[in-house]
């Protein structure tokens, strides 16, 4: 069967160590199905490099023969959390968008405290090597510390199982900690005995405070506990479509206590969406 134009004009043509246009719609088609990832055309190049691990790891020699293995040979069960893991985007940083944190501190933590809330529930929902979270609960620490409560627990969770077993670690190049202020370095980050490794650890009272699990955004429901009453969801709704993202925010409003706080990223935008929530900053808003 011919191709299209279009997709012949913008994808490689046949060759063992490129993606075919028949294997690339296949596997953009079950990215987004199964992750609500869009994969378009442009992003190829970008695909091959990712998988290129896989093939080394399965011993395929050709992206066709992997594809093939996966689709048509009943190899997905058992690839599929590695492929998953392979085209998973996880950039993040310790106090990224450092404004969302400000807001936590100064205004979300005090007007719960003054409800009564003895302990916070929060949610970091695509918390990737665990950045967030660890940011979250540095935050949360230190208002508890300072104001003598409430306590707090956070769940972390995320789509790919590799970079939740390196956020469980919570070890990380002694560079990535930069942004975090000294009081909090001195309280909540351990310093390796061998500081030639360039390697720092979060706190064991820290990680403590934090539990980390898999949930994809895509699923119908998800299965938290009791509603939280804070919920960070930034910088992965910019990956999805419109579609996607309306019906990923509902479930996260179902998953907000009323009063709650929901965080989304400074690029990313619920203009239009019929949501019970209301803003109360730059990408701060609450539920009403």
């Amino acid at each position: 069967m011919l191709e299209s134009a279009s997709v012949s004009a913008s994808l490689p043509p046949l060759d063992p160590d490129r993606i075919s246009p028949r294997n690339f719609r296949r596997l953009s088609s079950f990215i987004f199905d199964y992750s609500g990832i869009k994969m378009p055309e442009t992003k190829v190049t970008m695909l091959e490099g990712r998988l290129r691990r896989r093939l080394r790891a399965t011993g395929f020699t050709s992206f066709d023969a992997y594809c093939d293995h996966v689709f048509d040979e009943g190899g997905l069960e058992t690839e599929l959390i590695h492929l998953v893991d392979a085209v998973t985007t996880n950039k993040t940083d310790f106090f990224r968008e450092p404004s969302h944190f400000e807001f936590l501190a100064q205004k979300a933590l005090p007007a719960l405290a003054a409800e009564g809330h003895r302990q916070v529930r929060a949610w970091s929902s695509a918390c990737s090597i665990g950045a967030e979270p660890y940011t979250l609960a540095m935050v949360m620490a230190d208002y508890a510390e300072q104001s003598g409560g409430p306590d707090f627990r956070i769940l972390a969770t995320d789509l790919s199982c590799e970079v939740l077993e390196r956020a469980h670690r919570g070890i990380y190049p002694a560079e990535m900690l930069q942004p975090v202020p000294p009081p909090y370095m001195s309280r909540y980050v351990m310093q390796a005995r061998d500081r030639a490794r360039g390697e720092v650890r979060i706190s064991p009272k820290l990680r403590a405070k934090v539990g980390f699990a898999r949930l994809n955004l895509m699923d119908e429901s998800y299965p938290v506990g009791q509603p939280m009453h804070i919920i960070f969801c930034r910088n992965v709704l910019i990956y999805f479509n419109k579609e996607t993202q309306l019906k990923v925010l509902s479930r996260l409003c179902q998953c907000l206590d009323e009063g709650g706080y929901l965080f989304v990223g400074h690029s990313e935008s619920v203009a239009g969406m019929n949501l019970p929530i209301r803003q109360l900053g730059n990408t701060v808003f609450q539920k009403v």
